[in-house]
């Protein structure tokens, strides 16, 4: 059953194709003709055993997956759309204690643990250091004289310190958790030469320095949210393990997401000069949404039916892999007017960036937000003459829409 409105071998999921650019016109054709279209995949490609998964393009479809739990399973497959094909199912299998790949009852047990860090309170907190923060990292960077890289120099500082402020790392760790979590997520792309077994290597490096700082907590309780989450375990509390996956989520979901939505933003402002004069004069509060929806910097995760079903007028059999394509759902044309446009003053913008809803809606959107909305004031009252000096070099990688490089200037 191959899909009609896709070249012969076409496939969303292919790093190269992330590397090079988003499929925004082949997602608009399948929106139009296909919108839950079968993708042929040789058995074994993704690391299933299977022959391909359904591509899930349209705005309302990938909202019915992500609200209905009971019939689309993150579990059983995990939410990670591809994996290298010589990967273990032993491996596939251990990551169902990450949070991200758990289904209702597990998930919501957990998920109602961890979101105790995630208050409006707790973000507050965080404002003052984290501005102040920001305001550190882009007066360091308008030091340069000449060229250098936003990506390293700006973008990925705030997300790093922010997780850490949350989770109380010290400031001598930092560098380990950013250096970890980049080997995690860049086994795909050969510039780092990174194999998996490396970053398999640094997943257990960032849980076995979480189960750590759980265990000196429960023996030395602090005033933070580590303490909060596994200090009375007997009282509903994590455990050092479910604390050491929750941790390795949060270097990926928390870390990359954001660095790349900063990056992808910066890039969209700097090829949109008029929005950086709108931004810089009006400082919208919508920015910071429609930066997310015009990066979406999960290009998708999946789901596995349950049972057999139906979706988009196809029929969906039971166990067959479903991809949830968020850069196309955010482009749907039926939500958003003239979506191809960079627009910082969109609203509503009911973009899924932050997933399509459900039990597995972004704990931490609201801390991203304030990321987003911080760094951008601080480049837009310190650097507003950032210019654009090459184009981005982005990460080769089946799932995340990421930017190696960026390279800007003041002058």
């Amino acid at each position: 059953m191959p899909c009609p409105a896709l070249p012969d071998g076409f496939d969303f999921t292919d790093p190269d194709l992330l590397h090079r650019r988003v499929p925004l016109p082949e997602f608009a054709e399948l929106r139009r003709a296909d919108p839950v279209c079968w993708v042929a995949q040789p058995t074994g490609l993704a690391g299933f055993q299977d022959d391909g998964y359904w591509a899930v393009t349209r705005y309302a479809d990938v909202k019915y997956v992500s609200t209905h739990p009971e019939l689309f399973s993150s579990s059983l497959n995990t939410a990670i759309i591809r994996f290298n094909e010589h990967i273990e199912r032993d491996s596939i299998e251990a990551q169902r204690l990450i949070l991200l790949n758990m289904d209702p009852p597990e998930h919501t047990r957990v998920r109602q643990i961890v979101q105790r860090g995630f208050t409006p309170r707790a973000i507050r907190a965080l404002e003052e250091r984290l501005r102040n923060r920001a305001h550190s990292i882009v007066e360091n960077a308008s030091a340069h004289t000449g060229p250098f890289d936003f990506v390293t120099q700006v973008a990925c500082e705030l997300p790093l310190q922010a997780i850490a402020e949350l989770m109380g790392v010290p400031q001598e760790d930092r560098d380990k958790i950013f250096d970890w979590s980049n080997k995690m997520i860049a086994y795909d792309d050969p510039e780092y030469a990174i194999t998996e077994e490396v970053g398999a290597e640094s997943a257990t490096e960032i849980i076995a320095y979480a189960m750590n700082m759980a265990a000196d907590r429960k023996q030395c309780p602090a005033h933070d949210i580590v303490t909060q989450l596994v200090a009375a375990e007997d009282e509903g509390n994590l455990s050092s393990d479910e604390f050491g996956f929750f941790v390795l989520m949060l270097a990926v979901a928390g870390n990359e997401t954001t660095r790349n939505a900063i990056t992808h933003g910066m890039h969209a402002f700097l090829t949109h000069p008029e929005q950086w004069e709108l931004y810089k004069s009006d400082r919208p509060q919508t920015a910071a949404e429609e930066i997310v929806r015009w990066a979406t910097p999960v290009a998708a995760f999946q789901r596995t039916a349950t049972q057999d079903t139906e979706l988009g007028g196809k029929r969906i059999r039971r166990g067959d892999r479903l991809g949830l394509f968020y850069a196309s759902a955010n482009h749907d044309p039926e939500v958003f007017d003239d979506p191809d446009t960079f627009d910082v003053t969109r609203d509503p913008n009911p973009h899924l960036g932050f997933g399509g809803g459900g039990p597995h809606y972004c704990l931490g959107k609201s801390l991203a937000v304030l990321e987003i909305n911080l760094i951008f004031n601080a480049i837009a009252d310190a650097m507003p003459g950032l210019r654009l000096v090459d184009d981005p070099r982005r990460l080769r990688s089946a799932w995340i829409n990421g930017v190696k490089e960026l390279r800007v200037s003041t002058g």
